[in-house]
């Protein structure tokens, strides 16, 4: 049953990652903004349901496989995020791989924390 919540999760957060693409807006051709954008947000959800976690312990289990590990992990990407930051260094945009790397893992942690805070001050009352 486990391996069914991580598949059904993980193509549910795999077409949500594609529809993404699809849908967003790329104000230009260099900057990677869908990666850093899916993946900011993933970060943020992945916070507000680790707060979850902590108010209803029952979500650590099978929730925890078909949310985190299924639906986030299929939506966010961390290949994707290495191949475009290469990339980017590879056309000498080192810059922009540069600030790219770094607002990704600065920006995606606390926006993990905000999510967490958040909903942990949400769900007390």
């Amino acid at each position: 049953m486990n391996w069914l919540l991580v598949a059904l999760g993980g193509a549910i957060g795999a077409c949500c990652r594609y529809s993404a693409s699809v849908w967003l807006v790329k104000p230009n051709g260099l900057f990677p903004w869908t990666t850093w954008g899916v993946n900011l947000l993933g970060c943020f959800l992945a916070g507000i349901f680790f707060a979850f976690t902590q108010k209803y312990p029952v979500l650590q289990q099978e929730a925890r496989l078909f949310l985190m590990v299924g639906i986030l992990g299929g939506f966010t990407t961390f290949s994707s995020f290495g191949l475009e930051t290469f990339q980017l260094l590879r056309q000498g945009q080192n810059g922009m791989a540069l600030g790219y790397a770094f607002s990704s893992l600065m920006i995606g942690v606390m926006l993990l924390s905000l999510g967490f805070y958040l909903f942990q001050a949400i769900l007390k009352n």
